[in-house]
């Protein structure tokens, strides 16, 4: 990239260029490859400093090549391509507890939210903040059976099969985990 400030010819400015250059395109290749990651864990697992990595991610978006959503505590960076309910879902399988509430329903088909904790291994309260973000992004829908909370996965097979196709390119150590448990969910 040319900066008509910087002169290359200085060798730390050039340094500095080379630098600041390398870590734009592995913050963008790390986007492209891992689309729906936070800023915590693109600084984790580049091993660039915070302050660095928040600086990339402001020029990558305010030039256009990459977007991000805010939801809750996190902010979530994606290729500009991905938009819609492939970005939510990709959202949200960034997040663990998130996207094993997701295949404990596709499992269950209708679980109880007692049954979705007992699952999780968290409070009652936490499951609810859980399903109030799956059900706010269409994904999850609740119901009533008698006097128990029900859930069950929103949309057609369609849908779901892209959201497995994204698994699989985006979170393949997630598709290796899921693939096995949903087949009954397709058949």
């Amino acid at each position: 990239m040319d900066n008509p400030l910087i002169d290359i010819s200085d060798t730390s400015n050039s340094k500095k260029l080379l630098s600041t250059e390398f870590k734009w395109d592995a913050i963008l290749n790390f986007i492209q490859n891992t689309p729906g990651s936070h800023l915590r864990k693109i600084k984790k697992e580049l091993n660039i400093s915070m302050g660095t990595v928040q600086y990339q991610l402001n020029r990558l978006e305010k030039h256009g090549i990459i977007t991000s959503s805010k939801r809750g505590f996190y902010r979530y960076y994606f290729p500009v391509a991905i938009k819609g309910f492939d970005k939510d879902i990709l959202e949200i399988l960034a997040h663990e507890t998130l996207s094993q509430i997701i295949l404990f329903v596709i499992e269950q088909k209708e679980p109880t939210q007692s049954e979705i904790v007992k699952e999780v291994g968290i409070s009652h309260a936490s499951i609810n903040w859980h399903m109030q973000r799956l059900i706010a992004l269409n994904i999850i829908e609740e119901f009533k059976d008698g006097r128990y909370k029900k859930y069950r996965i929103i949309g057609n097979q369609e849908r779901w099969i892209n959201m497995l196709a994204f698994m699989k390119n985006y979170y393949p150590s997630l598709w290796n985990k899921w693939s096995s448990r949903i087949t009954e969910f397709f058949l």
